[in-house]
């Protein structure tokens, strides 16, 4: 069914019978149709669309209109100032209906229809006025779709520009430049990216800037903590499994890989996946299907893959725990992620940003650092690279008040600086009588602490995990609860 919304037409003809002809044929739907104007000229038409376009749905155009513009130059014009205008062409070039060169130049420069103006002897009326008619309605349903489409892609357009914006690669130093350029180039590839570096450089965020940088953007990126899935689960998680397939499967479910379909795939800390699990994978890779548990026959899905880990890879292929022919299939496209200590000169923008993000999260005004405290934290080591000093900011911004002295920063380094790994445990517990903090806020700070601690004494988020005795995901849900992950 139509919309009730009125057709608005700019006609663009230089003959007074081909006007009143036109005029005819839309006079009975005039309550649905509007002729807001009428032009002479290609010149003029383009001077009315570009004072106000939303003012048009349909332009009606006779394809051999006077002066230096026309035909198929016209409506490409047309289409430069709104692609969503709709273009039906009026011609008596022709009235062979199956002169399908002619239509097709017309649909290629952006028309939508076109009609034959007359045989000669219909003086009063365009030739097939129904036809005419419904073109007109079809246009203006077509353009209001486009609209639609149009708008739809500049709300996914601006919510790309939002994650990025909250995801944004902070530094100007030569490795920033280097490490931006890469990922510009892996972005406009399907190529398999293996992310190296140290814990808290950024991995997952360089991934997030791959994916939407890349033609796959608008599509899901799944993000895939392989530390944090049960080794009996794997499995199941990545690859899915059909209903009935093994005791408690009452219903079927779609894997990660199948959940990321056309899409991408972050698969963080790679190195953690068991042997059968690497091995389904490679298969994946090579073949792009997935051997669901429980199904006879594989799926096909199109997902890219960006793997990551901070683990020196030929150690751990040496101990047999990573497969070396997994590891070249991976390894197709790969970027290291430099540390902080690599980039000293970036330390001022990114305590800068930090210090904005977390006074505005906590509705407060930044505060001054003082240039003691900047020189303590640019000449600080960072063990735990951007995330560390990301917390040590946080930190900062909870405890201080509008100046951040360099006593100040000392104290959120504390160990860093000369403390103790008691005196650093010990001074979450020194309490100001003046500052009393909710329960839950202590006790988030103890607990974000000894996750830290333990964290730095495991090998890997699935061994830290044990230690604390909680399930992985459990784990990786708390870490994401107090920002460490």
């Amino acid at each position: 069914m139509f919309s009730e919304r009125k057709v608005r037409i700019l006609l663009i003809e230089d003959e007074d019978y081909d006007v009143r002809r036109i005029k005819n044929t839309i006079k009975p739907f005039n309550d649905r149709i509007i002729l807001k104007k009428i032009v002479a000229s290609g010149e003029s038409a383009l001077a009315v669309l570009e004072q106000d376009k939303s003012d048009y749905d349909v332009v009606i155009m006779d394809f051999q209109i006077a002066g230096r513009l026309s035909g198929e130059s016209l409506i490409q014009k047309i289409k430069q100032i709104d692609s969503s205008i709709q273009i039906i062409v009026v011609t008596k070039m022709t009235i062979n209906i199956t002169d399908f060169e002619f239509a097709n130049r017309l649909i290629e420069a952006g028309a939508m229809w076109y009609c034959t103006k007359y045989p000669g002897d219909i003086e009063d009326f365009i030739y097939q006025p129904t036809d005419f008619i419904l073109s007109i309605f079809n246009a203006a349903e077509k353009r209001n779709l486009e609209k639609e489409k149009q708008k739809s892609q500049k709300r996914l357009d601006q919510s790309i520009h939002n994650i990025l914006e909250n995801k944004q690669l902070i530094g100007k130093s030569d490795a920033m430049a280097r490490l931006r350029d890469e990922i510009s180039k892996a972005s406009q590839t399907d190529a398999a990216v293996f992310i190296q570096g140290a814990s808290g450089t950024g991995k997952e965020l360089v991934a997030t800037h791959i994916h939407y940088l890349s033609r796959r953007r608008f599509d899901n990126f799944i993000p895939i903590n392989c530390g944090s899935l049960p080794h009996e689960l794997i499995e199941s998680e990545l690859f899915g499994f059909e209903r009935g397939s093994f005791t408690g499967a009452q219903a079927g479910k779609a894997g990660l890989f199948e959940v990321a379909n056309n899409g991408t795939a972050f698969l963080d800390e790679i190195i953690e996946l068991p042997a059968s699990a690497q091995s389904k994978l490679l298969r994946f890779l090579q073949e792009g299907e997935i051997d669901k548990i429980g199904r006879t026959r594989p799926v096909k899905v199109n997902v890219r893959i960006i793997a990551a880990t901070n683990k020196n890879i030929p150690e751990e292929i040496n101990a047999k725990k990573f497969r070396e022919d997994l590891f070249y299939r991976l390894n197709v496209f790969p970027i290291w992620v430099p540390q902080l200590k690599e980039r000293t000169e970036d330390i001022p923008a990114l305590v800068n940003y930090f210090m904005l993000r977390f006074s505005r999260d906590m509705s407060r005004e930044k505060p001054v650092l003082s240039e003691k405290g900047m020189d303590i934290l640019r000449n600080y080591d960072w063990p735990g690279n951007v995330r560390e000093l990301q917390n040590v900011i946080q930190r900062l911004i909870l405890k201080s008040d509008s100046l951040i002295s360099d006593r100040n920063v000392s104290d959120a380094l504390g160990s860093a600086q000369g403390f103790s790994g008691q005196r650093d445990q010990g001074y979450l517990l020194q309490w100001d009588a003046k500052k009393i903090q909710p329960l839950k806020e202590v006790e988030a700070g103890i607990r974000k602490k000894y996750f830290q601690f333990v964290r730095k004494h495991s090998s890997s988020d699935a061994e830290a995990a044990r230690k604390l005795g909680l399930a992985p995901p459990n784990y990786y849900r708390m870490c994401k609860e107090l920002g460490i992950k």
